[in-house]
């Protein structure tokens, strides 16, 4: 048994949905995140620019006694993982690895298409991932940063946002996907609109929320499980304005209500 938190990172708002799926799939465990909102996007990043900003997110999350580090950005997984599992003497997760294995598995047509920031979609880490596990599966990336910016801004309930949705999903139209990979934290805040866009026939792959399955699963094999006794403790800190931040994470995680603490740049810098 091990009461330690679960450290999870992102360049904003988006690891929350992550965050949604540890309390409803594990709800003994505590949790502490951070948002780099300060610095986002990072899919408009170079990948050194990315190492740099997770490895001081992972110093801080270490700070604060993490048992394990949940990268819950798809664009720092894709930039930064291997670099960071080489560097640190504890577990570290991504989420393409969960987010691929999920999408083989649903796929029946052999079309998987994927939306995710510009720096996703250029490593290749989904098609390649996807393409390991089954080489004969078709994958079409689609770059779709505004969708970050939507729910940054706490626009994703807005009524202009359905339009916008369907328009930047249209290069997917005669692609005749079966399965859609949402290969970014932020999208499930638009799954209604992307399904609605997408139509009823393609299953949408949150990679996140396949993540924690293997959270659970290298928890116990490493005996790290909180106690079922244990009151969890979760907490948040944001590189960003603690009130944008406050209203998404309150809306999205109720009905739990949740403070969070403003972490300096310049303090991760010097760490």
């Amino acid at each position: 048994m091990n009461n330690r938190p679960i450290g999870l990172l992102d360049s904003g708002v988006g690891g929350l949905t992550v965050v949604k799926q540890i309390l409803r799939q594990l709800p003994h465990e505590s949790t502490i995140f951070i948002g780099d909102q300060a610095r986002l996007p990072y899919g408009t990043k170079t990948p050194p620019e990315i190492i740099n900003f997770a490895r001081q997110l992972v110093r801080f999350l270490i700070s604060k006694n993490a048992k394990m580090i949940v990268i819950a950005c798809n664009t720092a997984t894709a930039a930064a993982l291997p670099t960071l599992k080489r560097e640190f003497n504890l577990p570290i997760i991504g989420v393409i690895a969960s987010g691929s294995q999920a999408a083989v598995q649903q796929t029946k047509n052999q079309r998987v298409a994927v939306i995710a920031t510009p720096a996703t979609i250029k490593s290749h880490a989904y098609s390649d991932a996807i393409q390991q596990l089954q080489a004969n599966i078709q994958v079409k990336g689609l770059a779709t940063p505004e969708f970050v910016t939507i729910v940054e801004n706490n626009q994703y309930r807005a009524q202009a946002t359905q339009q916008i949705v369907q328009q930047t999903l249209s290069p997917l139209n005669e692609f005749a996907m079966d399965t859609l990979v949402m290969g970014c934290t932020h999208f499930p805040l638009l799954q209604p609109l992307i399904q609605q866009a997408v139509g009823p026939n393609v299953q949408l792959i949150d990679a996140g929320s396949a993540t924690v399955q293997a959270i659970n699963t290298q928890l116990q094999q490493l005996k790290l499980t909180a106690s079922d006794k244990q009151i969890p403790q979760h907490q948040f800190y944001t590189t960003g304005k603690t009130e944008q931040f406050v209203k998404i994470a309150n809306d999205w995680l109720q009905p739990a209500v949740i403070t969070a603490q403003h972490v300096e740049v310049t303090a991760l810098e010097e760490n």
